[in-house]
Protein backbone atom coordinates (compact mmCIF):
# COMPACT_ATOMS: atom_id res chain seq x y z
CA UNK A 1 0.00 0.00 0.00
CA UNK A 2 2.73 2.36 0.80
CA UNK A 3 4.64 1.63 -2.57
CA UNK A 4 1.20 2.06 -4.49
CA UNK A 5 0.54 5.76 -1.98
CA UNK A 6 4.34 6.71 -3.25
CA UNK A 7 4.15 5.92 -6.67
CA UNK A 8 1.29 7.54 -7.64
CA UNK A 9 2.17 10.90 -5.22
CA UNK A 10 4.86 10.83 -7.57
CA UNK A 11 2.96 11.10 -10.67
CA UNK A 12 0.75 13.68 -9.22
CA UNK A 13 4.18 15.20 -8.48
CA UNK A 14 5.24 14.52 -12.45
CA UNK A 15 1.87 16.11 -13.29
CA UNK A 16 2.23 19.58 -11.29
CA UNK A 17 2.96 22.75 -13.26
CA UNK A 18 6.23 22.71 -12.02
CA UNK A 19 7.33 19.79 -13.69
CA UNK A 20 5.76 20.19 -16.87
CA UNK A 21 8.57 20.29 -19.25
CA UNK A 22 7.40 19.84 -23.00
CA UNK A 23 10.90 21.13 -24.65
CA UNK A 24 13.15 18.52 -23.34
CA UNK A 25 12.93 14.53 -24.55
CA UNK A 26 13.03 13.01 -20.76
CA UNK A 27 11.46 15.45 -18.07
CA UNK A 28 12.52 16.34 -14.90
CA UNK A 29 12.07 13.42 -12.38
CA UNK A 30 10.56 14.52 -8.78
CA UNK A 31 13.59 13.76 -6.31
CA UNK A 32 10.99 11.87 -3.62
CA UNK A 33 10.08 9.25 -6.70
CA UNK A 34 12.09 5.91 -6.11
CA UNK A 35 10.38 4.42 -8.97
CA UNK A 36 10.60 7.42 -11.29
CA UNK A 37 14.48 7.65 -10.28
CA UNK A 38 15.16 3.82 -11.07
CA UNK A 39 13.60 4.35 -14.63
CA UNK A 40 15.41 7.30 -15.67
CA UNK A 41 18.80 4.98 -14.29
CA UNK A 42 17.69 1.99 -16.47
CA UNK A 43 15.79 3.86 -19.60
CA UNK A 44 18.17 1.96 -21.97
CA UNK A 45 17.17 -1.18 -20.41
CA UNK A 46 13.67 -3.20 -21.97
CA UNK A 47 11.29 -2.43 -19.08
CA UNK A 48 7.88 -2.68 -19.77
CA UNK A 49 7.78 1.47 -19.83
CA UNK A 50 10.42 2.12 -22.29
CA UNK A 51 8.93 -0.93 -24.26
CA UNK A 52 6.02 1.13 -24.50
CA UNK A 53 7.28 4.44 -25.16
CA UNK A 54 9.83 3.58 -28.28
CA UNK A 55 6.67 1.39 -29.35
CA UNK A 56 4.62 4.64 -30.14
CA UNK A 57 7.84 5.77 -32.37
CA UNK A 58 10.45 3.55 -32.92
CA UNK A 59 13.18 5.85 -34.82
CA UNK A 60 12.82 7.70 -31.67
CA UNK A 61 11.86 11.18 -33.46
CA UNK A 62 12.37 14.26 -31.26
CA UNK A 63 8.79 15.79 -32.49
CA UNK A 64 7.30 17.76 -29.51
CA UNK A 65 3.87 15.68 -29.80
CA UNK A 66 5.99 12.55 -29.29
CA UNK A 67 7.88 13.82 -26.03
CA UNK A 68 4.48 14.83 -24.91
CA UNK A 69 3.23 11.66 -25.34
CA UNK A 70 6.19 9.62 -24.10
CA UNK A 71 5.74 12.20 -20.80
CA UNK A 72 2.00 11.16 -20.14
CA UNK A 73 2.62 7.66 -20.67
CA UNK A 74 5.16 7.87 -18.14
CA UNK A 75 3.37 9.51 -15.91
CA UNK A 76 0.55 7.03 -15.93
CA UNK A 77 2.94 4.15 -15.74
CA UNK A 78 4.15 5.36 -12.58
CA UNK A 79 0.72 6.00 -11.24
CA UNK A 80 0.08 2.61 -11.54
CA UNK A 81 -2.36 3.09 -14.91
CA UNK A 82 -1.89 0.61 -17.83
CA UNK A 83 -0.90 3.27 -20.02
CA UNK A 84 -1.52 0.83 -23.18
CA UNK A 85 -4.99 0.19 -21.89
CA UNK A 86 -6.03 3.31 -21.11
CA UNK A 87 -4.73 4.68 -25.02
CA UNK A 88 -6.86 2.27 -26.47
CA UNK A 89 -9.84 2.89 -24.51
CA UNK A 90 -9.53 6.29 -24.83
CA UNK A 91 -7.72 7.72 -27.67
CA UNK A 92 -8.27 11.54 -26.73
CA UNK A 93 -5.41 10.76 -24.22
CA UNK A 94 -3.49 11.35 -26.89
CA UNK A 95 -3.90 14.47 -27.71
CA UNK A 96 -4.39 15.74 -23.89
CA UNK A 97 -1.83 17.60 -22.14
CA UNK A 98 -0.61 16.94 -19.11
CA UNK A 99 -1.59 20.19 -17.54
CA UNK A 100 -5.54 18.83 -18.36
CA UNK A 101 -4.82 15.82 -16.34
CA UNK A 102 -3.13 17.12 -13.70
CA UNK A 103 -6.12 19.22 -12.96
CA UNK A 104 -8.39 16.16 -13.02
CA UNK A 105 -5.96 14.93 -10.17
CA UNK A 106 -5.62 17.60 -8.47
CA UNK A 107 -9.64 18.20 -8.27
CA UNK A 108 -10.19 14.39 -6.77
CA UNK A 109 -6.93 14.36 -4.32
CA UNK A 110 -7.68 17.87 -2.76
CA UNK A 111 -11.22 18.90 -3.61
CA UNK A 112 -13.00 15.87 -3.17
CA UNK A 113 -10.15 14.37 -0.90
CA UNK A 114 -9.47 10.82 -2.49
CA UNK A 115 -6.52 9.27 -2.09
CA UNK A 116 -3.18 9.00 -4.31
CA UNK A 117 -3.78 4.91 -3.85
CA UNK A 118 -7.18 5.20 -4.99
CA UNK A 119 -6.26 6.50 -8.49
CA UNK A 120 -4.83 3.49 -10.28
CA UNK A 121 -7.59 1.28 -9.97
CA UNK A 122 -10.28 4.53 -10.73
CA UNK A 123 -8.42 5.45 -13.77
CA UNK A 124 -7.51 2.01 -14.94
CA UNK A 125 -11.33 1.35 -14.85
CA UNK A 126 -12.31 4.54 -15.78
CA UNK A 127 -9.40 5.89 -18.51
CA UNK A 128 -12.05 8.50 -20.01
CA UNK A 129 -12.21 10.29 -16.78
CA UNK A 130 -8.62 11.52 -17.46
CA UNK A 131 -9.63 13.64 -20.47
CA UNK A 132 -13.51 14.94 -18.32
CA UNK A 133 -14.24 18.26 -18.03
CA UNK A 134 -14.24 19.08 -14.24
CA UNK A 135 -17.46 21.94 -14.14
CA UNK A 136 -19.56 19.46 -17.32
CA UNK A 137 -18.60 16.07 -15.89
CA UNK A 138 -17.34 15.70 -12.59
CA UNK A 139 -18.72 18.29 -10.47
CA UNK A 140 -22.35 17.57 -11.38
CA UNK A 141 -21.71 14.38 -10.60
CA UNK A 142 -20.51 15.54 -7.10
CA UNK A 143 -23.58 17.37 -7.12
CA UNK A 144 -25.95 14.71 -7.39
CA UNK A 145 -24.13 12.77 -5.28
CA UNK A 146 -23.98 15.42 -2.35
CA UNK A 147 -27.80 16.76 -2.66
CA UNK A 148 -29.85 13.81 -4.28
CA UNK A 149 -28.15 11.08 -2.84
CA UNK A 150 -27.12 13.28 0.20
CA UNK A 151 -23.98 11.23 0.55
CA UNK A 152 -21.82 13.65 3.04
CA UNK A 153 -18.36 14.61 2.21
CA UNK A 154 -16.38 12.09 4.37
CA UNK A 155 -18.02 9.14 2.94
CA UNK A 156 -17.40 10.38 -1.10
CA UNK A 157 -14.11 8.60 -1.34
CA UNK A 158 -15.93 5.51 0.11
CA UNK A 159 -18.88 5.49 -2.40
CA UNK A 160 -16.60 6.40 -5.59
CA UNK A 161 -14.15 3.29 -4.76
CA UNK A 162 -17.10 1.27 -4.07
CA UNK A 163 -18.34 2.22 -8.24
CA UNK A 164 -15.29 4.75 -10.02
CA UNK A 165 -18.20 4.11 -13.08
CA UNK A 166 -20.37 6.83 -10.98
CA UNK A 167 -17.59 9.59 -12.08
CA UNK A 168 -18.06 8.64 -15.88
CA UNK A 169 -22.21 8.62 -16.05
CA UNK A 170 -24.37 11.48 -16.95
CA UNK A 171 -26.16 12.65 -14.48
CA UNK A 172 -29.32 13.52 -16.81
CA UNK A 173 -29.13 10.27 -19.18
CA UNK A 174 -28.18 7.57 -16.40
CA UNK A 175 -28.16 8.58 -12.76
CA UNK A 176 -31.09 10.07 -12.42
CA UNK A 177 -33.22 8.24 -14.60
CA UNK A 178 -32.07 4.90 -12.90
CA UNK A 179 -32.16 6.73 -9.22
CA UNK A 180 -36.22 7.39 -10.25
CA UNK A 181 -36.60 4.44 -11.44
CA UNK A 182 -35.26 2.89 -7.96
CA UNK A 183 -37.57 5.01 -6.55
CA UNK A 184 -40.47 4.72 -8.00
CA UNK A 185 -39.82 0.99 -6.93
CA UNK A 186 -39.75 1.80 -3.35
CA UNK A 187 -35.58 1.22 -3.25
CA UNK A 188 -35.20 4.60 -0.70
CA UNK A 189 -32.63 3.83 1.64
CA UNK A 190 -30.14 6.54 0.05
CA UNK A 191 -26.92 5.43 2.07
CA UNK A 192 -27.33 2.05 1.52
CA UNK A 193 -28.06 2.80 -2.67
CA UNK A 194 -24.69 5.23 -2.39
CA UNK A 195 -22.75 3.13 -0.25
CA UNK A 196 -23.65 -0.61 -0.97
CA UNK A 197 -25.57 -0.44 -4.32
CA UNK A 198 -23.97 2.37 -6.43
CA UNK A 199 -23.51 -0.06 -9.31
CA UNK A 200 -27.56 0.04 -9.72
CA UNK A 201 -27.41 3.65 -10.29
CA UNK A 202 -24.82 3.38 -13.38
CA UNK A 203 -26.70 0.24 -14.56
CA UNK A 204 -29.12 0.72 -17.77
CA UNK A 205 -33.02 1.26 -16.70
CA UNK A 206 -34.44 -0.60 -20.01
CA UNK A 207 -31.55 -2.87 -20.97
CA UNK A 208 -30.79 -4.13 -17.37
CA UNK A 209 -33.04 -3.23 -14.31
CA UNK A 210 -36.19 -3.60 -15.94
CA UNK A 211 -35.50 -6.73 -17.98
CA UNK A 212 -34.85 -8.55 -14.42
CA UNK A 213 -37.31 -7.31 -13.38
CA UNK A 214 -39.90 -8.84 -15.96
CA UNK A 215 -37.66 -12.04 -15.82
CA UNK A 216 -39.15 -12.60 -12.06
CA UNK A 217 -42.13 -11.80 -13.29
CA UNK A 218 -42.12 -14.81 -16.27
CA UNK A 219 -41.22 -17.18 -13.79
CA UNK A 220 -44.47 -16.82 -12.08
CA UNK A 221 -43.96 -13.98 -9.50
CA UNK A 222 -46.73 -11.25 -9.58
CA UNK A 223 -45.47 -7.99 -10.28
CA UNK A 224 -45.81 -6.88 -7.05
CA UNK A 225 -44.14 -9.94 -5.35
CA UNK A 226 -40.87 -9.28 -7.84
CA UNK A 227 -41.69 -5.56 -6.76
CA UNK A 228 -41.01 -6.33 -3.09
CA UNK A 229 -38.30 -9.15 -3.57
CA UNK A 230 -35.86 -6.09 -5.53
CA UNK A 231 -36.73 -3.87 -2.83
CA UNK A 232 -36.08 -6.18 0.23
CA UNK A 233 -32.56 -7.27 -1.91
CA UNK A 234 -31.41 -4.15 -4.28
CA UNK A 235 -28.71 -6.93 -5.14
CA UNK A 236 -31.09 -9.43 -7.69
CA UNK A 237 -30.72 -6.33 -10.10
CA UNK A 238 -27.27 -7.50 -10.86
CA UNK A 239 -27.39 -10.91 -11.34
CA UNK A 240 -27.64 -12.25 -14.97
CA UNK A 241 -30.49 -13.58 -15.60
CA UNK A 242 -29.30 -16.41 -17.96
CA UNK A 243 -26.03 -17.25 -15.56
CA UNK A 244 -28.17 -16.63 -11.88
CA UNK A 245 -31.87 -16.27 -11.81
CA UNK A 246 -33.36 -18.55 -14.42
CA UNK A 247 -30.85 -21.74 -13.39
CA UNK A 248 -31.53 -21.16 -9.81
CA UNK A 249 -35.05 -20.93 -10.48
CA UNK A 250 -35.46 -24.05 -11.84
CA UNK A 251 -32.80 -26.14 -9.53
CA UNK A 252 -35.37 -24.87 -6.79
CA UNK A 253 -38.65 -25.77 -8.87
CA UNK A 254 -37.28 -29.06 -10.95
CA UNK A 255 -34.85 -31.07 -8.76
CA UNK A 256 -35.50 -29.37 -4.83
CA UNK A 257 -39.03 -29.47 -5.70
CA UNK A 258 -39.07 -26.14 -3.70
CA UNK A 259 -41.74 -23.48 -4.21
CA UNK A 260 -41.95 -19.60 -5.33
CA UNK A 261 -43.43 -18.58 -2.23
CA UNK A 262 -39.57 -19.57 -0.27
CA UNK A 263 -37.90 -17.47 -2.16
CA UNK A 264 -40.26 -14.48 -2.70
CA UNK A 265 -39.81 -14.79 1.38
CA UNK A 266 -35.68 -15.04 0.99
CA UNK A 267 -34.81 -13.34 -2.26
CA UNK A 268 -31.45 -13.56 -1.16
CA UNK A 269 -31.60 -17.38 -2.14
CA UNK A 270 -29.84 -15.81 -5.50
CA UNK A 271 -27.00 -14.35 -3.85
CA UNK A 272 -25.77 -18.12 -2.65
CA UNK A 273 -23.60 -20.32 -4.99
CA UNK A 274 -25.57 -23.08 -7.32
CA UNK A 275 -22.57 -25.37 -7.16
CA UNK A 276 -20.45 -25.10 -3.61
CA UNK A 277 -23.55 -24.27 -1.38
CA UNK A 278 -27.47 -24.70 -2.99
CA UNK A 279 -26.37 -28.46 -4.56
CA UNK A 280 -23.96 -28.95 -2.54
CA UNK A 281 -26.41 -28.83 0.75
CA UNK A 282 -29.36 -30.34 -1.00
CA UNK A 283 -27.06 -33.45 -2.26
CA UNK A 284 -26.70 -33.74 1.64
CA UNK A 285 -30.32 -33.51 2.91
CA UNK A 286 -30.71 -36.64 -0.16
CA UNK A 287 -27.73 -38.37 1.43
CA UNK A 288 -28.90 -38.63 4.86
CA UNK A 289 -32.74 -39.03 3.84
CA UNK A 290 -34.12 -35.44 5.43
CA UNK A 291 -36.73 -34.07 3.52
CA UNK A 292 -36.17 -30.20 2.17
CA UNK A 293 -39.51 -29.53 3.60
CA UNK A 294 -38.40 -30.11 6.77
CA UNK A 295 -35.49 -26.74 6.88
CA UNK A 296 -36.37 -23.29 5.42
CA UNK A 297 -34.66 -22.54 2.62
CA UNK A 298 -32.80 -19.85 4.68
CA UNK A 299 -32.05 -22.23 7.45
CA UNK A 300 -30.25 -24.10 4.41
CA UNK A 301 -28.17 -21.42 2.51
CA UNK A 302 -27.10 -18.76 5.70
CA UNK A 303 -26.09 -21.32 8.69
CA UNK A 304 -22.15 -22.23 8.39
CA UNK A 305 -21.36 -25.50 7.64
CA UNK A 306 -20.68 -26.27 11.35
CA UNK A 307 -24.61 -24.65 12.24
CA UNK A 308 -25.32 -26.60 9.04
CA UNK A 309 -24.12 -30.44 10.36
CA UNK A 310 -25.39 -29.70 14.12
CA UNK A 311 -29.41 -28.94 12.22
CA UNK A 312 -29.01 -31.93 10.15
CA UNK A 313 -27.89 -34.06 13.16
CA UNK A 314 -30.94 -32.74 15.15
CA UNK A 315 -33.64 -33.81 12.32
CA UNK A 316 -31.48 -36.97 12.47
CA UNK A 317 -32.21 -37.55 16.16
CA UNK A 318 -36.06 -36.65 16.16
CA UNK A 319 -36.35 -38.67 13.65
CA UNK A 320 -34.93 -41.73 15.14
CA UNK A 321 -36.74 -41.10 18.35
CA UNK A 322 -39.70 -40.57 16.57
Amino acid sequence: MAASSTTAAAAAALLSPHSLSFNSTTPSPPSHSIQFQAFANNKHQPTPTTKRLHSINPHNNSSSSDDELKEKILCLEIMGVNSTKALSLNPSLRTATLHSINRITSFLLHSKRLHHDDLPRIFGMCPSLLTASIPHDLIPVFDFLSHDLHVPDHKLRKVINKCPRLLVSSVRDQLKPALLYLHRLGIRDLEALACRDAVLLVSSVERTLMPKLECLVEAGFTREEAVGMVRRCPGLFTFSIQGNLKPKLEYLVEVMGGRLEEVRDFPHYFGFSLEKRIKARHEVLLERGIGRDLIPLDAMLKTTDHHFSRLLNSHCVRSTSS
